[in-house]
Order: structure tokens, then C-alpha cells, then sequence
């Protein structure tokens, strides 16, 4: 009965000599450190364009719709599919590109990410008639899906712990790149009815780069150890790491894992209980970082502040602010997470972004039209919960999600937060304007205000340091039972290395 777990602890064994065997024949090379922290830099900034790619067609539509509906003559019910679409095949993309990464590799399924991509953005802008646009718009959901799920996993693979928070958030911040693309793409190319297509087939140019830049990066050492490929595992990890002390740890904390985990229980994954807190971790955040408002105020805000009583022009100088307020906190939280630490930056941010809704929703008690110190506040509120706010959790959200689960899990696992982060901005959008009309803008300004008073309380109770940790460390951290305890006890990162 027990032959076939021996089986299984010998050929551990085995992988740990052969993985031993082919850094022996690294030790001659020495210390290439510096060239490594290039190396990995420059890995994790070609995948992060899979947020431009993300940023660039989640902002568009903004822009394409008007002239789509003018071509194809759209109803409201056609817009919305239109709009739609896309978050719908992203969900289905997410779910189903873990398998594919999982048995392929992260570099091979980003690449066919890309490809899906140029083609999808192609048949939008080509599209002959609104159905065919709506079928391209859902295969382009499916490749950002895909994308958003396996592009954080592949960098939090490659970077080593002191820099893994910083070099993951690099998605989030080129998705706020690829926002601010789409928003100047939109005004510069808005003169004809058939500009739309134009807009749409622009968003090929990104995935092109993204799949020609990938040809030259590596496939992730941990899912090489994890298929029994340890001769380029560790020529790869030396690449990434430069020093073969660095590496032989690395090496150790990966195969004493891979060794812990019990014969035959592959099969359960995530229904494993000792799994559960990294699932109600990463779920969660992922939840909270759309349902906590985000994308009411990037999409929305020019539409309430116009109902509000604001000027048409002056509510869209406004949305312009916060796109650049949400760059720049970005940029910044990427620069803190790994000093402060990913759970510290929300739960000091978090308390501030609720305040500035609570302010926010108070400028709107009066229905006066805005002026004078209420509209020096209404800007300041609204620039400050983007600030707080997508400096925690918009920064956070992939990164926790990409390094908090175990190796043979981790692809499935970030589909299904990716999937969460779809289906919760998908919920918001559908009934953010209708929640204006039901609670005013006071009332629904306040309500996400409580949402994120609520995302705080979540934080604090569900969510451990990870900061400075390896990938390894979390899953030992899981299967004793400490993931809460220890984790969130941790006072500061490891040294860089």
C-alpha cells in the first residue's frame, strides 16, 4: 500500500541530487549579482506590459463607445454588451488559464495570452457588425483574464523575496499607464464615426511587444523543479539570483517543501483545509479591491459630479486628476511594499480612504451648486481616496494573491482571485449608477465608504505579512498552521539580496 508514496519520496530525492548536481557545475561562475537585479528588472517590467494591455482596453470602451453606437446604431441594452463583454470573458479567461500554465509553463500560456489579444483587437476593430464586435470584445476579456492571472503569478516566481512586492505591483502600475493611454488615445483619435476601430486595433501594438518580449525571458525555476526540468531550473534561478550561495538556499527551501507535501493529495488542491487562509486572504482582498469603490470613481466620476451640479468640462479635468492621482500613488506604493510591508500600507491607508469618502459624500449634503471651499474639498476628498486607496489595496490585490498560495495550487488559485476581481468590478458597474438614483450621491459616496471601513476590519483579521518572506516560508507557514500567527508577527523584511 505504501509502495507508491516511496516511489514518489525517491524521485523527490532524486530531483534534490540532480538539482545539486547541476548548481555544482554553476560554483566557477561567481558572483554575478548586479547583473541579476538587472536581469530580474528587466523580466518583470516586459510581463508587466500585460497591464497595459489590461489598463489600455478596460479604459477605451470609454472612448470607442460613443462612435460604436453611432456606427451600429446601438440601443442601451447594445452598449451594455458592448461594455460588458469583455469582463465576462475575463472571468472564463482567469478560471481557465491556470490549467493551461500549470501544464505548459507561465511563459508559453503569457505568449498565447498575447496572441489571443492581437487577434481579438484585430476582430474589433474589423468587426462588420455589433455581434461580431461582441464576440471579439469577449475573446479579448478572455486574454486579459488570462493575463491578469498569470502574469503576477510568473514574476512572483522569478523575484527574489526582498523585492518581490515592488516588482509585482509593476502590473498594477502600467495598468494605470495603459488607463491614461486609452483616455489620450480616446481624445486624439475622436473625430470620425469610424475612429472606434482605430482605438480598438491600437491595443495590438502592446500585446505584439509583449509576446516578442517574452521569446527572450525565462520560464519560472519553480514550475521547471515542480516538472523535473532541474538542469534549467537552476541555470535560470543563477541568472535571477547571481550568487550560487543564493541559489543553493533557494534551491533547499524549494525541494524541503516539495518534500513535505503528503503522497496523493494533489487531487484535493484547494479543498485542502490548510489551504483555507491563503484562499479567504487572496479572495478577499481581491473582493475588496472593487467592491470598495475604485472604478466608481475612475468611470463614473465625471457622470456623478455633472449630476452633482459640476460643470461637464470641469468633471472631466476632474477624472483627468484622478488618473494621474492614481499613477502616481501607484508608483508610490510599489516603491513602499516591500519596506512597509503589504498588510501595513492597508491597514495605515485604508482608514484614510474611508474618511475621504465620508468627507466626500458630506460636500454633497447641500444640492448648491459647487463652488468656493466645497469645491476645494470635493477635489481634495476625491484625490485622496484615490490616493489611499490604490495605494493599498489597487497595489496589493495581485501581489498577495501571487505569492500567498503553494506551488501546485498557485495557478488555479490566482485564477480564481482573478476571477473574483472580474466578477466584483462586473457587480459594481452594474449597479453603481442605479445606487445614485436609490441613495443620492451623499448616500452612495457613503456606503463605499463603509466598504472600505470594512475592507480595513478584513485586513486586520484575515491577512499576514508577507513582506520579505519567501514563496516557500508562506507554504510552510500553511501547512503548520501558522499562516495568521507568525506571519503577521514578522517586524521587517529580510535584507536585500
Amino acid at each position: 500500500m505504501s509502495s507508491t508514496p516511496d516511489i514518489q519520496h525517491i524521485s523527490r530525492h532524486h530531483a534534490h541530487r540532480r538539482a545539486l548536481s547541476a548548481l555544482a557545475d554553476l560554483v566557477h561562475r561567481g558572483d554575478q549579482t548586479l547583473s541579476a537585479r538587472r536581469y530580474v528588472s528587466i523580466a518583470a517590467a516586459v510581463a508587466a506590459v500585460g497591464g497595459l494591455l489590461f489598463g489600455y482596453d478596460t479604459g477605451i470602451i470609454a472612448s470607442a463607445l460613443i462612435f460604436v453606437t453611432q456606427t451600429f446604431s446601438l440601443s442601451t441594452a447594445g452598449q451594455e454588451w458592448v461594455a460588458a463583454a469583455l469582463n465576462i470573458g475575463a472571468i472564463f479567461g482567469a478560471l481557465l488559464s491556470g490549467p493551461v500554465s500549470d501544464r505548459w509553463g507561465r511563459r508559453p500560456a503569457i505568449m498565447a495570452a498575447a496572441g489571443v489579444f492581437v487577434a481579438a483587437s484585430m476582430g474589433c476593430g474589423l468587426a462588420p457588425d455589433v455581434g461580431v464586435l461582441i464576440a471579439a470584445r469577449l475573446w479579448l476579456g478572455v486574454a486579459i483574464g488570462a493575463t491578469t492571472q498569470i502574469v503576477p503569478v510568473y514574476v512572483a516566481e522569478l523575484a527574489p523575496a526582498s523585492r518581490r512586492g515592488g516588482l509585482v505591483s509593476l502590473f498594477q502600475l502600467v495598468f494605470s499607464l495603459g488607463l491614461l493611454l486609452a483616455f489620450l488615445v480616446g481624445y486624439e483619435l475622436s473625430g470620425g464615426a469610424q475612429s472606434w476601430r482605430v482605438m480598438f486595433m491600437l491595443g495590438a501594438i502592446p500585446a505584439i511587444l509583449l509576446a516578442l518580449g517574452m521569446l527572450f525571458l525565462p520560464e519560472s525555476p519553480r514550475w521547471l523543479l515542480h516538472h523535473d526540468h532541474e538542469q534549467r531550473a537552476v541555470s535560470i534561478l543563477y541568472k535571477l539570483r547571481g550568487h550560487t550561495d543564493i541559489v543553493r538556499q533557494e534551491l533547499d527551501d524549494v525541494l524541503t517543501v516539495d518534500a513535505a507535501e503528503i503522497p496523493g493529495t494533489h487531487g484535493t488542491g484547494l479543498k485542502q483545509r490548510w489551504i483555507r487562509p491563503a484562499l479567504v486572504a487572496a479572495l478577499g482582498i481581491a473582493a475588496f479591491s472593487q467592491l470598495s469603490g475604485p472604478n466608481v470613481i475612475v468611470y463614473y466620476a465625471p457622470i456623478i459630479l455633472s449630476q452633482a451640479g459640476l460643470g461637464h468640462s470641469a468633471a472631466l479635468l476632474t477624472s483627468v486628476s484622478v488618473g494621474v492621482t492614481s499613477t502616481i500613488t501607484t508608483a508610490m506604493g510599489i516603491a513602499l511594499i516591500d519596506r512597509i510591508g503589504r498588510r501595513r500600507m492597508m491597514l495605515y491607508m485604508l482608514p484614510v480612504a474611508a474618511l475621504s469618502l465620508f468627507v466626500l459624500g458630506a460636500v454633497f449634503l447641500s444640492s448648491a451648486p459647487l463652488a468656493g471651499v466645497r469645491l476645494v474639498l470635493m477635489v481634495a476628498s476625491l484625490l485622496g481616496y484615490i490616493f489611499f486607496n490604490f495605494g493599498s489595496l489597487s497595489v496589493a490585490v495581485w501581489l498577495v494573491a501571487a505569492e500567498v498560495f503553494p506551488l501546485f495550487v498557485r495557478s488555479k488559485a490566482m485564477g480564481m482571485a482573478s476571477a473574483t476581481v472580474w466578477l466584483s468590478d462586473t457587480l459594481v458597474s452594474l449597479v453603481t449608477l442605479s445606487l445614485v438614483e436609490a441613495l443620492g450621491t451623499t448616500g452612495t459616496f457613503w456606503l463605499f465608504g463603509f466598504i472600505n471601513v470594512a475592507a480595513f476590519v478584513f485586513v486586520w483579521k484575515y491577512v499576514p505579512e508577507t513582506a520579505g518572506t519567501t514563496l516557500e516560508e508562506i507554504e510552510s507557514a500553511l501547512r503548520s498552521g501558522t499562516f495568521y500567527t507568525n506571519m503577521t508577527n514578522r517586524t521587517a523584511p529580510r535584507p536585500k539580496s
